[in-house]
């Protein structure tokens, strides 16, 4: 199941992946990987939702830790394949479905090109998908833009839409919200808003 807001995201990326992972693969993203596995058991279980070209995958992966990586575009899904070295899932994300099977999700930059009515969706399953206890983070473009910008869907986030969101779910709790600027060259203006939560 393919949304229009995600079918025009899923082409831009596959016609795009190569240059995609040029300008990803490399940047030293530590800061924010290391906040999360600190929450995270030694050699425990993550899946990399929207691995993208697998930077994150292949920095869990060297620190000794079980990855799943998940991508809804093809092409992105074969260079993080030849990347991290094991296989890449290329599915949906409306079409997830797993149950208790992880220590941690991994949703860097991911969650943000689903439409506002299927972001909660989404979050019931990845919430599904983790342990009791298990840590989720995710991180969207700060701000409350809603929209097709640079040939892909966007929903950005506050604080306060967060909030919003998360209305009656109780499926966790927050840990942490926290603003950053975007570490790529020439981008430093850029503002994200990164989300902590444990499951309940």
């Amino acid at each position: 199941m393919v949304s229009l807001e995600q079918k025009i995201t899923l082409q831009y990326y596959n016609d795009n992946a190569q240059s995609f992972a040029q300008n990803t693969q490399q940047v030293n993203f530590q800061c924010l990987q290391q906040e999360f596995l600190k929450y995270i058991p030694i050699g425990g279980s993550i899946l990399d939702f929207g691995c993208g070209a697998g930077r994150d995958s292949r920095y869990f992966l060297s620190k000794g830790y079980q990855v799943q990586a998940v991508d809804g575009a093809e092409q992105l899904a074969l260079l993080a394949e030849k990347y991290i070295q094991q296989g890449v899932l290329c599915q949906s994300f409306l079409d997830f479905s797993e149950t208790d099977a992880y220590d941690g999700v991994w949703a860097c930059a991911s969650l943000l090109h689903l439409p506002w009515y299927e972001l909660r969706l989404v979050l019931s399953k990845l919430a599904n998908s983790l342990h009791n206890d298990g840590i989720f983070y995710a991180s969207f473009k700060y701000g409350d833009f809603a929209g097709i910008r640079n040939g892909r869907y966007f929903t950005d986030m506050t604080e306060a839409r967060w909030q919003e969101l998360m209305q009656d779910f109780d499926a966790w709790v927050v840990l942490k919200l926290w603003i950053t600027t975007d570490v790529r060259e020439g981008r430093s203006d850029e503002r994200w808003l990164n989300i902590l939560c444990k499951k309940r």
